[in-house]
């Protein structure tokens, strides 16, 4: 009997092991797709590029929810997530589009492309110390303060996603792209509402129209991807001002 106590508990390790290097495996996985998406900037492959960073969005949206079905999210997976998130998100991106837009700027151009990942980490690290708060009321935990590392890099790829669909070349001024890094680093941190969308469930009655409408949106990824994504993306910026309805209603309704 204590034979197989041990036995038990072993497996029970090792369940444990796993259950908490999977999450951490994927959050490393988007840290190595972040970087390698720098590499394919260099050689102008923006296509390779934007796809990559795209790619590391999905693995962190897909190590938070595992690590929660697999027993929570430890504290070291925790911080690794936003120190990957400061590379992925912040550094490779807006290195992206200093190669393809910013440098024509000179030192204005670089002071931008500083600023922007400067943002990212400070709006990673209020994220830190919030998450950890305990007087959060329940119905704040469907919003973040500001835009999500994530989503602010998809927005700051935006003018490029649409270039290299349409090859546009007034999308590649910095008269544009400028501007443009400065909004997205400041809506990172600011204070606006914005959706998390972590706790989103779909009704019973409505479970077969999104699942048409999440077999659609992989069609429509794989025909037409640069499209796809930059709807994605704007689709995105469109919740934004429904979101701090949103959130004022229920900031109302809660007082």
């Amino acid at each position: 009997m204590a034979l197989s106590g041990k036995r038990l508990r072993r497996k029970q390790l090792r369940r444990e092991h796993i259950n908490r290097l999977l999450p951490n495996a994927l959050t490393m996985l988007g840290l190595c797709a972040g970087l390698t998406a720098i590499r394919f900037a260099l050689e102008d492959s923006w296509n390779i590029a934007i796809f990559l960073v795209a790619g590391a969005a999905l693995l962190d949206t897909l190590d938070g929810r595992i690590a929660r079905l697999m027993g929570g999210p430890t504290e070291f997976g925790g911080q690794l997530d936003s120190l990957v998130d400061g590379i992925a998100f912040g550094v490779a991106p807006v290195f992206m589009v200093y190669i393809w837009s910013l440098q024509n700027a000179g030192g204005i151009g670089w002071s931008i492309a500083l600023l922007y990942p400067v943002c990212c980490i400070l709006r990673l690290a209020r994220f830190n110390v919030t998450s950890a708060a305990t007087n959060t009321p329940i119905w704040a935990a469907n919003f973040f303060s500001g835009v999500p590392a994530p989503a602010g890099a998809g927005l700051l790829l935006l003018p490029l996603i649409i270039y290299a669909e349409t090859n546009w070349e007034w999308l590649q001024t910095p008269w544009l792209t400028g501007p443009w890094s400065l909004m997205v680093a400041i809506l990172m941190i600011s204070r606006i509402p914005t959706w998390s969308f972590k706790r989103l469930r779909v009704p019973s009655k409505f479970v077969t129209i999104a699942m048409a409408s999440i077999a659609f949106l992989a069609a429509a990824m794989f025909t037409e991807p640069r499209l796809t994504l930059a709807g994605i993306i704007i689709s995105y910026l469109i919740t934004i001002p429904f979101s701090i309805r949103s959130y004022r209603r229920l900031k109302i309704a809660n007082n």
